[in-house]
């Protein structure tokens, strides 16, 4: 999912920065416990292994820097370059031999990633089945399991254990990757953008390949028709999904990164992949979309297949996606036309109040009630956002089911609520897994 979390202005950014690295650290979690996400002991927990309200995690060292969260397990990065995992392990996405933790119990335990003792890690990124890793040397470093080409290591390649480097990218020096369902996205430190995975749609661009609407998008149609998230919808929707994809034998695959076509001449600022979805902000401030858009997550008018500009009034510092919704940090002039100020802008699908305000699901829309909060950073989980101001304050909103808005039930919330129990604390960052969250705060 997202997985940038701080707002790109230089004086946040190193200051927040000198604090992270020269501080003491802790990572709280909350949000559904089923898949071991949250890295808490039962005892810790809930009714149903869940956690309701932030709650400090025991099993990581001192001093962590950065954090990311796939949609059912978590990374986070430390000042030293080591990489730790916690959570779902089916697919090997937490680098930990597939039979020393089979067990479910183990998957909550956050130990640190085996294979990457050469590595200085500095950010970390997950999506589903996959997660990465970039070193301080702009190496990227792949794991997990997926038959859809996110690996990036070469035709035929659906399962690396341990973390593999990519080698199409020895060259380059990669500082983000964004992963979606299928899909996922590189930018170096120039500003090229890479892709790889299924292609379809047009979420990579066109690539020199013909185009098609991905067969999924029927499945996603059936549940945009229900009114209401429900557990008894998720498992029936996850499971349409899952006989999708396993009947699609001849799917269109990237195998390795490749240039994107497209922006051969753009300068990329920052990329967001969703489920079946790709943003991508261009220095110049202009912000393109493609893929499927079912949920209206693209954002515009124009229907056609491929890379276009979104239909957006303001413009865009950072970008990030949920499952079928998009986020935006934007700029506008403040009141007093002295400096800019951010607002959250937000489109696509809003089944659960996701996006937080009322208005057309496919325009994109400021939501008002957070910008008197000034929003420097936002999240997206399946069916949930959350987002933290400059006054380090965590806001909430959407689905609440399993306590994954953290504030104390499972209540839905249709606009962005405090999260009281993190005031007084100093959060350096937050961000949203499918239906869990992590958030960083320094002692």
């Amino acid at each position: 999912m997202l997985l940038r979390f701080l707002y790109p202005r230089s004086d946040l950014l190193a200051g927040w920065t000198r604090r992270c690295m020269s501080a003491k650290t802790t990572v709280l979690s909350f949000g559904d416990g089923s898949h071991g996400a949250l890295g808490l002991p039962a005892s810790q927990m809930g009714l149903g292994f869940h956690a309701y309200e932030p709650t400090p995690l025991s099993g990581l060292p001192p001093d962590v820097s950065a954090i990311a969260a796939g949609h059912y397990h978590s990374l986070a990065v430390t000042s030293l370059g080591h990489l730790w995992a916690w959570g779902r392990n089916s697919e090997a996405q937490l680098g930990r031999d597939l039979l020393s933790s089979s067990s479910r119990e183990s998957w909550n335990e956050p130990r640190r990633v085996e294979g990457l003792n050469q590595v200085r890690v500095r950010a970390a990124f997950a999506s589903g089945v996959i997660s990465s890793a970039i070193g301080d040397d702009g190496s990227l470093w792949v794991w997990g399991k997926s038959k859809r080409g996110q690996l990036g290591l070469g035709k035929g390649i659906t399962e690396a254990v341990s973390p593999k480097r990519v080698e199409a990218l020895l060259d380059q020096e990669i500082v983000k990757v964004s992963l979606g369902w299928g899909h996922a996205l590189a930018l170096t430190k120039d500003g090229k953008l890479f892709g790889w995975g299924y292609h379809a749609d047009g979420r990579l661009g066109t690539v020199g390949k013909a185009l098609e609407a991905s067969p999924l998008d029927s499945i996603a149609g059936k549940i945009k028709s229900t009114t209401k998230y429900s557990n008894s919808l998720y498992e029936a929707a996850e499971k349409l999904v899952l006989e999708a994809i396993e009947k699609e034998d001849d799917m269109p695959i990237i195998w390795e990164p490749t240039l994107i076509e497209a922006l051969h001449d753009v300068d990329v600022a920052d990329v967001a992949c969703g489920l079946d979805h790709s943003l991508i902000l261009c220095s110049d401030g202009t912000l393109l979309s493609g893929g499927s858009n079912v949920y209206g997550q693209l954002g515009r008018e124009k229907s056609d297949l491929g890379l276009h500009p979104v239909d957006i009034q303001l413009r865009p510092v950072s970008i990030v996606s949920g499952l079928g919704h998009s986020l935006a940090i934007c700029e506008h002039m403040s009141s007093e036309a002295t400096k800019q100020e951010p607002s959250v802008v937000t489109w696509g699908w809003n089944q659960n109040s996701q996006l937080g305000r009322e208005g057309p699901e496919n325009v994109p829309t400021v939501v008002e009630s957070l910008d008197d909060e000034k929003p420097i950073s936002v999240s997206g989980g399946r069916v949930h956002s959350i987002a933290v101001t400059a006054k380090q304050e965590v806001w909430s909103w959407g689905c609440g089911r399993n306590g994954r808005l953290g504030l104390g039930s499972s209540a839905d919330e249709f606009e962005p609520m405090l999260v009281e129990s993190l005031e007084g604390l100093q959060v350096l960052g937050a961000v949203a897994g499918f239906d869990h969250n992590l958030v960083l705060v320094a002692e």
